[in-house]
């Protein structure tokens, strides 16, 4: 175990901000990210993690105590169960699961960051979130090391959220996820987007094809462009004020969910408020031309910056549509 001092957070997350990490480890193991934690208990200091930075906004005066970057590796098969690593890169994943006719991660091709991540945030895209194909969480305890598998009911999984992100959630470090896939599968093409794109039922691949290809217009590329995706979550609202918006933008999109109403924050960034493409007054930090939810640092940008124009965007969408809009990105 390499524990480093004085180590740049800005390259470890695809937003490529960030001051440094008073100290710093890479881990590969449950052995390791346990070794690193009794360290860090020893010293008396707090413990941050990091998998692939990509949901994630570091501080200009970067992190107190130890940073413990998740690298734990490893896929392996057991008929349609499928145990990952917290470290594998999700992406990587997808594409092995496409190529050996595994069905159930085919939509969310092209997402970010690590497999470690995945349950934490509940990520999803067109149509599919990961809790539907997640058999269970595997964590070690953030204090003593101890190993725990969370079933899917015990995650607690909601829209982009999870028992995970809970005061006692943040307790525990994800060190792997077992997914419950289908040899025999249906394509989940019921989104707008995939039922434009096909006129006979796809394969896997082609559905993963088709949202590479939706995912490259929407979003830049992370590894070209500071990016931590769509940085605000899609609000929920009451049917009682869906009804007051759609009288006033009748062309405002709607899904229901339980007795609430979804909306698509992109749809009011961009026909509402316009904003598709604008940047701060040092020309930083913007949102995207091809998608307005996603905020980019265009080069130099601060953490300072990010925040202050996410901030300004959630005041102008409350002062315009009493909507008040969450980050999906975390700030460390």
């Amino acid at each position: 175990m390499n524990i480093q001092t004085q180590v740049s957070l800005a390259p470890y997350t695809t937003f490529g901000i960030g001051g440094n990490a008073e100290f710093f480890v890479e881990v590969r193991s449950v052995e390791e990210l346990k070794e690193a934690v009794l360290w860090a208990k020893e010293k008396g200091i707090s413990v941050t993690v990091l998998g692939g930075g990509s949901n994630v906004l570091v501080s200009d005066r970067g992190v107190t105590g130890l940073v413990i970057c998740n690298k734990i590796e490893g896929i392996t098969y057991e008929d349609e169960m499928v145990h990952v690593g917290a470290g594998v890169v999700f992406d990587d994943l997808v594409l092995e699961t496409v190529e050996k006719g595994l069905w159930g991660l085919e939509n969310l091709s092209a997402i970010p960051g690590t497999v470690g991540a995945a349950p934490i945030q509940n990520i999803g895209a067109y149509g599919v979130e990961v809790s539907s194909v997640i058999e269970s969480v595997h964590t070690s305890h953030l204090t003593d090391g101890s190993e725990r598998v969370f079933s899917n009911k015990a995650c607690a999984f909601g829209y982009r959220d999870s028992f995970f992100k809970t005061e006692e959630g943040r307790n525990y470090i994800v060190t792997g996820v077992t997914f419950h896939l289908k040899k025999e599968g249906d394509p989940h093409i019921e989104y707008k987007d995939l039922q434009n794109y096909f006129i006979d039922t796809p394969t896997q691949r082609q559905v993963r094809d088709a949202v590479i290809e939706i995912r490259s217009k929407k979003f830049p590329d992370w590894h070209k462009k500071g990016t931590g995706g769509s940085f605000f979550k899609n609000p929920i609202i009451s049917k009682e004020q869906y009804e007051v918006l759609e009288k006033k933008y009748p062309e405002l999109p709607g899904f229901p969910v339980g007795d609430r109403v979804k909306v698509p924050l992109g749809w009011i960034l961009d026909k509402v408020l316009h904003i598709k493409g604008v940047t701060n007054e040092r020309g930083t930090v913007g949102t995207y031309e091809g998608q307005a939810l996603v905020i980019v640092n265009h080069g130099g940008a601060t953490a300072e910056e990010v925040d202050a124009f996410a901030q300004k965007i959630a005041e102008d969408v409350f002062g315009i549509t009493d909507i008040r809009i969450e980050r999906e990105v975390r700030s460390i």
